[in-house]
């Protein structure tokens, strides 16, 4: 393989500002590992104009960011027509630059569809300006495969961490982002479960959980369980077992959400979004990860740590091996001098 320079990514003949598009179409979790990535864009681009495409999940949470100018989040259309009209219309923006955080086939194809002029284009495509074409990015970290496609594009080699501690700050840190908004008063740590309807070997059993909420409460920290529709029946489960316990199921937005982490001593789970969005929200994390799925792949990151236990079948870890984990993060000793 011939190794050549990355090229820089393009500025206007004036110097002045760029109009620069970011493609990023997946989950919430998928979003927040981005922004990491539109952060370093920001920072690049000076004065640049910056156009997010995404989807109507992560409107909300991109028009707070402050790396966007302008929020579309009609990336994903169904129909060969709206398809067509879209990279139409991303054609006749005449954007300086586009970063397709995505990489996916749907955003490879709005690619060739401007060919045979296509736009300067980051991705991971052959034959755009700036590619990233490392065999083994799909056994990488999201994050580690940005890092990749951006230093590629020439805006450095900087690991990057998600981070959203924009979010207070953003929203004036209103009364609805407080702990005390739940009724949550002293230390507490975010419990994050997958739903009992998932195979034992990418959840934690719900009896452990049980359990380990008994034990964190009497060492003076309150368990919040976090979830979705298909995690009350868990929350409902360990709040049977644990009255001290604080059932949130369903009950905050991702906003809200955000801020509990961003509070939180720890967050302690499974393998879902929510662990990917409390890790960059701060919270230090212990995650549970099948050995049998990339654990290194899937983990999330955060300024805070996140530490992952492995195991075949996670619902086999033991609660008195998650304890001490806890205790070697120093939560409880921290909750006695609260």
């Amino acid at each position: 393989m011939i190794w050549r320079k990355p090229r820089e990514a393009p500025a206007n003949e004036s110097g002045g500002p760029k109009r620069v598009l970011v493609i990023q179409l997946g989950t919430t979790a998928a979003f927040v590992q981005a922004l990491a990535a539109a952060q370093r864009i920001r920072e690049f681009h000076v004065g640049a104009r910056i156009t997010l495409l995404t989807t109507e999940a992560t409107r909300d949470l991109a028009e707070k960011s402050p790396y966007f100018d302008t929020v579309e989040a009609d990336g994903k259309p169904k129909e060969a027509q709206a398809i067509t009209q879209l990279i139409a219309r991303i054609r006749a923006a005449k954007y300086d630059m586009i970063y397709d955080l995505e990489g996916s086939s749907r955003s490879n194809n709005y690619f060739q569809g401007m060919r045979p002029w296509p736009p300067n284009w980051s991705g991971s495509v052959a034959g755009c300006s700036h590619p990233y074409l490392n065999n083994n990015r799909a056994d990488l970290n999201p994050l580690d495969r940005m890092a990749g496609q951006l230093e590629a594009a020439g805006l450095g080699a900087t690991p990057l961490v998600p981070d959203l501690s924009w979010l207070r700050p953003v929203l004036r840190d209103p009364p609805r982002l407080q702990p005390e908004y739940f009724g949550l008063r002293g230390p507490f740590m975010l419990l994050l479960p997958r739903g009992s309807d998932a195979e034992p070997n990418r959840r934690w059993a719900e009896n452990k959980y049980c359990e380990l909420a008994s034990r964190i409460a009497r060492q003076g920290v309150t368990p919040v369980v976090l979830g979705g529709a298909d995690e009350r029946n868990v929350g409902a489960a360990i709040l049977k077992a644990e009255p001290r316990a604080k059932n949130l199921v369903s009950r905050p937005d991702m906003f809200q959400c955000i801020g509990l982490a961003n509070r939180a001593m720890a967050a302690l789970g499974d393998d879902v979004e929510l662990m990917h969005i409390a890790a960059a929200a701060g919270a230090t994390c212990l995650v549970f990860l099948s050995s049998q799925a990339n654990p290194e792949r899937a983990a999330p990151r955060g300024r805070g740590g996140v530490v992952a236990m492995t195991a075949t079948v996670i619902a086999d870890l033991p609660v008195d091996q998650v304890d001490r984990q806890l205790r070697n993060f120093g939560i409880y000793n921290q909750a006695a001098t609260a």
